[in-house]
C-alpha cells in the first residue's frame, strides 16, 4: 500500500482510507456485523492504516464495532480519525452541534473508553457549532494533545476563513470535506487554501455514496432508513440525469480496464498527493473492488476523457437535503 501525508504537519497514512459509518446502522440501511468486522480485518491486511469513524455514527455503536475490529492489532499500525460534536436524540433525530470546550473533553472521554484505546490520531468536529468561536474548540483538542490524549487536529466540512482561523491556533493536520467527480466545489476556494497552508484532503464521498459506482440503477431502491431515500442526487429526473453521466463513465473505465467505481477513486486520487480518498466499504467485495484504484495512474489523456464524461458542474441535485446544505463547508 502507498502512504500518503496529511499535509506537512500531519501523519503519514495509507493512500486509501476506510470509512466506518456505513458499518452502523440508519445510514445506508442495515449491515452486518460480522461482515463489517471481516471488512476492516481485510483493509488492514491490504495495508490500509486510516481508519474514519465519528462518535455520533449509530451513537456509538461504530466506535464499538471498530474496538472489537482492531482487538489484537498492535495501535501504532493504523490511524483512527474520529469526528465528534454532532448531537442525537433517542429517536435518532438530530440536535445541532456542540463545540464547548468542556462538550469536547467529555465526547473525548467516551470516544477514548468505546474505542479502547489511550489516543485519537486525528480528532475532528463533524460540523462547525456557530455558537462557539473554533478557536475555542481547536484550542481544546490542543490542550488533549498536550495531555497526550489526542495527536493531530482535524476538522470536516468548514469554510476557508475558518480553516484560517483554526490553523492559526494549531496547525490543522486535514480537512476532511466531500469531493468527487460530481461534488467539486472545494477547488474553488477551499483547496488552494489549503495548500497554501500545508494541509492536506481526507475525501468523503468519493463515489457520491454509490451513485457514481456504477452499481446503483434507476429502480434500485434504499434499504428502510437509508439516507439515499432524501437525497436531491438519487430523485426523480435528477437520478435519471446523474446516472446518465456514470454510463459516459463507465465507457472510459471500460478503455482502461477499470471499473467505473475504479476510475472515480482514482480521479480523486489523482487531484494531488495531499489527498487520501475515503472509500466507505461496507464489505470485502467492494473493498476488493476499490483497493486497486489507487494503482491506476491517469494519463493527461484519460482525465481530459473523464472531464468529457462527467463535466465540471454536470450533476443534477444538491449532495445534501436542502435542509442540511447550510452546515456545509462548500456546495456542491
Amino acid at each position: 500500500m502507498k502512504t500518503r501525508n496529511l499535509g506537512t504537519t500531519g501523519p503519514a497514512v495509507s493512500a486509501l482510507g476506510l470509512g466506518a459509518m456505513g458499518m452502523s446502522h440508519g445510514v445506508y440501511g442495515n449491515p452486518e456485523r460480522a461482515e463489517s468486522i471481516a471488512t476492516v480485518h481485510a483493509a488492514l491486511d491490504a495495508g490500509v492504516t486510516l481508519i474514519d469513524t465519528g462518535d455520533f455514527y449509530g451513537m456509538g455503536h461504530n466506535e464499538l464495532l471498530l474496538a472489537e475490529a482492531l482487538r489484537g492489532r498492535p495501535r501504532d499500525s493504523y490511524q483512527l480519525s474520529v469526528k465528534f460534536g454532532a448531537l442525537r436524540g433517542p429517536d435518532h433525530s438530530w440536535g445541532g452541534n456542540d463545540g464547548r470546550p468542556a462538550a469536547v473533553k467529555n465526547f473525548l472521554a467516551y470516544s477514548l473508553n468505546r474505542l479502547g484505546t489511550d489516543y485519537i490520531d486525528i480528532y475532528r468536529p463533524a460540523r462547525l457549532d456557530p455558537s462557539v468561536p473554533i478557536e475555542d474548540t481547536v484550542g481544546t483538542i490542543k490542550e488533549m494533545i498536550d495531555a497526550g490524549f489526542v495527536r493531530h487536529v482535524g476538522l470536516s466540512e468548514v469554510d476557508a476563513a475558518t480553516i484560517r482561523r483554526a490553523h492559526a491556533v494549531h496547525p490543522i493536520a486535514d480537512l476532511q470535506i466531500e469531493y468527487s467527480l460530481i461534488s467539486r466545489a472545494v477547488e474553488d476556494e477551499i483547496l488552494p487554501t489549503l495548500r497554501e497552508l500545508g494541509i492536506g484532503m481526507t475525501a468523503y464521498g468519493v463515489l457520491s455514496r454509490g451513485l457514481i459506482s456504477g452499481h446503483w440503477t434507476a429502480t434500485r431502491g434504499g434499504e428502510a432508513g437509508d439516507f439515499r431515500g432524501m437525497s436531491p442526487r438519487f430523485s426523480g429526473d435528477n437520478l435519471d440525469h446523474n446516472l446518465a453521466l456514470v454510463e459516459a463513465l463507465r465507457r472510459v473505465a471500460e478503455a482502461k480496464n477499470a471499473t467505473v467505481a475504479q476510475i472515480a477513486i482514482a480521479w480523486v486520487a489523482a487531484q494531488g498527493d495531499d489527498i487520501v480518498p475515503l472509500v466507505g466499504a461496507r464489505t470485502r467485495r467492494r473493498l476488493g473492488e476499490a483497493l486497486p484504484a489507487i494503482d491506476i495512474t491517469l494519463t493527461a489523456d484519460d482525465l481530459a476523457e473523464i472531464e468529457k464524461a462527467v463535466p465540471l458542474g454536470s450533476a443534477q441535485g444538491d449532495r445534501y437535503p436542502t435542509a442540511m446544505m447550510g452546515t456545509l463547508g462548500a456546495g456542491n
